[in-house]
Order: structure tokens, then sequence, then C-alpha cells
């Protein structure tokens, strides 16, 4: 491995650990709803390694424990976890365009709202590597954390596990706070998407809309709002 690889695997293994601290809290919670589903510890886990998204796997087993079928399972998952399309779409533009095809297919799998928001306040073009340090320890953090809370889950007091499962909001605030502080455009525009997004939630029409889809409809008309509005000019 070459010292610029070797540099950025560090660096991405570094970011990581707050990263699979807050998704080991997160999905201790997620591995008490598993349990609660009737899923065994294992089958827990493997349901954690192969999606992950919080509100994505809650619903599955929401849907699990309500007896719901494969299909409904496969439906409700695509919907509440499209966001990710978006997501993917945009940090495609950050990779090198000679990049293998076989490191964005497996990026494609660990895509998550904080690996996303690392990846893309890095200023050059990614390097695989940084995305692979970060996976490396967040995504065990999130498998053990979904094991340990099918097994231990109920000995914890409810209050424990209620601190537990505000974890991740944390993570959200140390992503955009520090770019905010640099740029008043970028501060401006997350005041606006969360005014927007508390409305959206409360409004007589739009409230009734699924969390996920009211997500990516903000997520779309703000961001093309401001790349309209305030176009950030590239060298080419």
């Amino acid at each position: 491995m070459n010292n610029k690889n070797s540099y950025w695997l560090k660096k991405g293994i570094t970011n990581g650990i707050p990263i699979a601290l807050g998704y080991f809290a997160v999905s201790f919670t997620l591995g008490i709803a598993a349990k609660n589903a009737g899923l065994t510890a294992f089958q827990a886990a493997l349901a954690s390694i192969t999606n992950h998204a919080s509100a994505g796997e809650f619903a599955g087993f929401t849907i699990i424990a309500a007896l719901g079928t494969y299909l409904e399972i496969m439906v409700m998952t695509l919907i509440i976890n499209a966001r990710y399309f978006l997501m993917s779409c945009s940090l495609s533009q950050k990779f090198d365009k000679n990049m293998p095809f076989f490191h964005r297919f497996i990026f494609g799998l660990f895509v998550t709202d904080e690996i996303f928001g690392l990846a893309v306040s890095v200023p050059e073009k990614l390097n695989p590597m940084y995305i692979y340090g970060m996976v490396l320890v967040a995504s065990p953090g999130w498998t053990l954390g979904t094991y340990l809370g099918v097994v231990f889950g109920n000995i914890l007091p409810a209050s424990i596990v209620s601190a537990l499962s505000v974890g991740l909001y944390g993570m959200f605030l140390a992503i955009i706070i520090p770019p905010a502080r640099k740029n008043r455009l970028i501060a401006g525009i997350v005041a606006i998407s969360m005014a927007v997004s508390c409305l959206f939630a409360y409004a007589p029409v739009v409230k009734s809309i699924a969390s996920g889809t009211r997500i990516i409809i903000l997520t779309i008309l703000i961001s093309l709002g401001a790349a309209i509005l305030f176009p950030i000019e590239e060298d080419k």
C-alpha cells in the first residue's frame, strides 16, 4: 500500500471511531426491537450487517413482529431507504472517473448519513481507502451493537436505553456544525432545512406523507434551490 492510500486509510479509521461508538449505542436499541420481534441475536446481527439503516431496520422488525410478508418488508425498506439513492448519486461525483466499479459497488452497501457527511466534506477527489477505513470500524460497531442489544437489552434500565437512542443525533450535529461555522451560506441552508423539515412534520397535508418520502422531497427541493441560487464554480 502506498503512502497516500495508507494516509487515507488511517484517517478513515480515525474518523470512523466516533461513528462506530454512535452506531453501537443506537443499534443497541435496535437489537431490543429485533428481540421483541422474535429474532435471535445472530439473525438481528445478520440484518444489520446487510442493511446499514436504522429506520429501515426498525420498520422491517416492526413488520416481522406483525407477521407481515416478505414483499411488505421489501417495499417498506425500499421507500424508507430511498434517500440513499440521492446520497449515492452525490457521492459518485467525488470519485475519480477511473475508479474501478467494484469500489463503487461495495460503497453502495455502506452509504449512511454519517459516512456520506464525512465523505462529501473532503475537498478533493475521494480516495477509496478513506471510506474503507470508516467502514472497517463503523460497520462492526453497528452489527455488534445490534447483537448485544438482543442479548442484554432487556437487562438495562429504560432510562439508559432511551439515552442510547439519541446518540445518533449527536453525530448529526457533529457533522453539520463544523462546515456551518466556516461558511455562512451552509449555515443558512442548514437552518432553512431544519425549519422546513419541522414545518413538513406538522403541516396538515404533508405530515401524512411517510417520513422517508418527506426527506427525499425536502432534499431535492432544498438542494436544487441552493444549486440554482448559489452555484459553486469548480476548476476544470
